[in-house]
């Protein structure tokens, strides 16, 4: 029994020897043990920072042996930084580290961290950082500043203290300075002592005094006349001047008489009957009211882009019926219709503001300059690269898209742009949106940004306008075809703009989008059939029975132009017109119909255009709002119609003595003249209109007949193409 034990014993003496000597093979041996120290990374680009910003970092420290290191290491000079101190002993494993790039000034740094561990080993890691300048912010708007913030890191605006004096880009007011964030100051006094005149200040050009407005009637037979020392006084009418209305005899005809409207029986000669354009006055004879054969208006003046082989294809006329053809490919005309002069530079558009010619520059350069219309000598030149240089240099292309007038002293100039990460065949757009004063000084600008405007299918300002008191709307919509002129596509976004730049408020809308007219508080899309609240976008009044298309009106009226009318290329008088004969009004405010206009049996409306015009009215009477429209018939090529804007009645048709090309596509007045434009052959109805044709422009005189100074006289606002609606007079 004791020799079993003692076996025992030794057998288990032997397994515990046998397996000691294993474990001994599979264990590392500490007196061979190696370290091996490496880096995660053996450089650190720190993301650019700007003086008094920092940048951070981290990296680790490995100990890939089995034995702990002892780690001797340089030191880390600034601009970089350790959040903690190196390790000096780096046990098996990693050891995060934590650096910093905290640059004081401007500039390029490097610097090299060396670690030398107790095997021999040695790492090194490289730290680089770029210090750039702070960033400057440029001024949002006149009574605003901003600054860039360190820790943001991003433009801060702020607006200047009450008080702070400002330049209002304004002659006529004067002792300007901030209130609440916007330049105001007292309005510069003109007085000529004449009640006659009205006195004005030119925002450029200083007081004026301007013939006053008609003064009102207070009756039939009682009208306004102005006396210069005491303003208007009432005075009878004009004895015999016609009270009752229109009539085609001379018998029992109401007729005011000493301040009082009668029945009399007009003596032979007697004028019984206004004149037209077109047509001399009624006189009575033998008991009737006699009207001398009309007449048609005949071409005084004519001018052929396609023979001059210029591509024009834009029409304005100034106050003293001075003419400038331009196109978005082409050099303006100036004075074409009297001493043409060549512009010196191509102009995209141009547009008539303070008495002077306004006018877009060609790309790349982005300029909107301000000429003297007869000469094209510059009174200013505004460039949004030199302005804005880092608008400029997030874009590879950068040009004007549109431009409105907002009032005397404010401009919305929309800049295009191709971003500069996109080939130049790109679809995708920039747009930025300024504001300039009178003089040409900047107010604000703003990069616009929606979702809409992200899409690369070329989102286009296809609709600019401006209201009363100078806010404005922008009708962006997706383009459907590659070139110009551009189609719009849907939906459209509306946005609305203070009159210094400022964002009011947006809206979609799914129509296409096209122009915009502003009228009373409304907004109305030319392809929509719901009027819009400028206040704030939402929908007024009850849907159209038609798109509102381009749009003339006045105070008390609003006049679409007809279903089914257009501005698009064609031929006038075809075997099959179209079913547009009648012209409708509607009512200010409420948008009920007002009245309706139908063309006499044979006859159609050939253009979508319309403008608004004043024709004398009786003798002692104040002159008539008429609206403009041009239609045709079998026996009439061209015919221009005259209806009251105040109960849709026909004031006169007068037939025009030429042979048209294609249906009138611009239709333009003058003093005493009336001008249109047609023979294009691309669409007007794209933006810009009528691109790369080559059309003729004629002047028909019509004496008497003067542009209509409305609130929103005709396409794109009217004379001068302003985009504005006119404020009360």
């Amino acid at each position: 029994m004791a020799h079993a034990k003692r076996v025992a014993a030794v057998s288990g003496l032997w397994w515990v020897l046998v397996l000691g000597v294993a474990a001994c093979r599979d264990a590392p041996s500490l007196s061979g043990a190696v370290g091996r120290l490496r880096l995660s990374a053996q450089r650190v680009d720190f993301p650019p920072a700007y003086p008094g910003t920092r940048r951070e970092a981290e990296v680790r420290v490995v100990n890939g042996g089995r034995a702990p290191l002892d780690v001797t290491w340089t030191e880390v000079t600034p601009p970089f930084y350790l959040e903690a101190p190196l390790p000096a002993q780096v046990l098996v494993g990693e050891v995060p580290v934590r650096l910093r790039f905290a640059p004081e000034a401007e500039g390029t740094y490097e610097a090299t961290l060396t670690g030398t561990a107790s095997d021999g080993g040695q790492v090194r890691l490289v730290l680089a950082g770029e210090a750039r300048p702070v960033p400057e912010c440029f001024t949002p708007v006149t009574c605003a500043t901003a600054t860039f913030d360190l820790v943001a890191e991003a433009c801060v605006e702020s607006l200047l203290p009450d008080g702070t004096a400002c330049d209002p880009g304004n002659a006529c007011l004067t002792g300007a300075t901030c209130q609440a964030g916007r330049c105001r100051g007292e309005e510069r006094a003109c007085d000529d002592g004449n009640a006659c005149t009205t006195d004005v200040c030119h925002v450029l050009d200083g007081c004026q005094a301007v013939p006053a407005p008609p003064c009102a009637a207070a009756g039939p037979c009682l009208v306004g006349t102005c006396d210069p020392k005491r303003g208007c006084v009432m005075a009878s009418a004009p004895d015999g001047t016609l009270c009752g209305g229109a009539r085609d005899t001379c018998e029992d005809v109401d007729v005011c008489l000493d301040g009082a409207c009668v029945k009399r029986d007009l003596p032979e000669g007697f004028p019984c009957a206004a004149a037209s354009p077109c047509q001399a006055a009624g006189q009575c004879r033998g008991g009737r009211c006699a009207r001398p054969e009309a007449q048609p208006l005949t071409v005084d003046w004519t001018y052929d882009a396609q023979a001059q082989g210029q591509q024009l294809q834009d029409l304005l006329v100034g106050p003293e019926g001075d003419v400038t053809l331009s196109g978005f490919y082409g050099t303006p005309v100036l004075d074409a219709a009297k001493s043409p002069v060549r512009a010196s530079n191509p102009a995209r558009r141009c547009m008539l503001w303070n008495d002077r010619l306004l006018c877009m520059d060609m790309p790349v350069d982005g300029t909107v300059s301000l000429l003297e219309r007869t000469t094209g000598a510059p009174r200013w030149t505004f460039t949004l690269g030199d302005a804005r240089p880092d608008f400029r240099d997030r874009t590879r292309t950068l040009f004007l898209a549109r431009l409105a007038v907002m009032a005397p002293d404010r401009l919305a100039a929309l800049f295009e742009a191709y971003p500069a990460e996109e080939r130049s065949d790109t679809a995708c757009r920039r747009y930025f949106l300024v504001v300039l004063d009178a003089f040409g000084h900047m107010v604000s600008a703003r990069e616009l940004t929606d979702p809409l405007l992200s899409e690369c299918d070329h989102p286009h300002p296809y609709g600019l306008a401006s209201d009363a008191v100078g806010d404005l709307y922008v009708a962006f919509g997706p383009t459907r075809n590659v070139g110009a002129p551009l189609a719009s596509g849907a939906p459209t976004l509306l946005m609305a703009f203070s009159s210094d730049g400022v964002p009011r408020w947006r809206r979609t809308e799914s129509q296409r989008a096209g122009e915009l007219a502003v009228a009373n508080g409304l907004l109305l899309p030319e392809w929509g059939l719901q009027a819009l609240s400028t206040r704030d976008g939402t929908p007024v009044g009850a849907s159209f029975p038609q798109q509102l298309g381009r749009v003339v009106a006045t105070r008390d009226v609003v006049v679409p132009s007809a279903p089914g009318t257009t501005v698009n290329a064609g031929t006038a008088g075809s075997s099959s017109p179209p079913a547009a004969t009648r012209l409708t009004g509607f009512r200010l405010p409420d948008l009920e119909p007002a009245w309706a206009y139908s063309l006499r049996e044979g006859q159609h409306l050939a253009t979508k255009e319309l403008r608004l015009a004043t024709w004398p009215g009786a003798a002692g009477l104040p002159p008539e709002t008429l609206v403009l429209t041009h239609a045709v018939a079998a026996d009439h090529p061209g015919l221009l119609v005259g209806v009251r804007a105040r109960d849709g009645s026909e004031a006169f048709q007068c037939s025009l003595d030429y042979a048209p090309r294609t249906l009138p596509q611009l239709m333009e007045l003058g003093p005493g003249a009336l001008y249109l434009m047609e023979g294009a052959t691309s669409c007007g109805e794209c933006d810009p209109p009528f691109a790369n044709s080559q059309p003729r422009f004629l002047r028909f005189r019509a004496p008497g007949l003067m542009p209509a100074r409305e609130p929103w006289p005709g396409t794109f606002g009217g004379p001068g193409h302003g985009h504005h609606e006119n404020t009360v007079r």
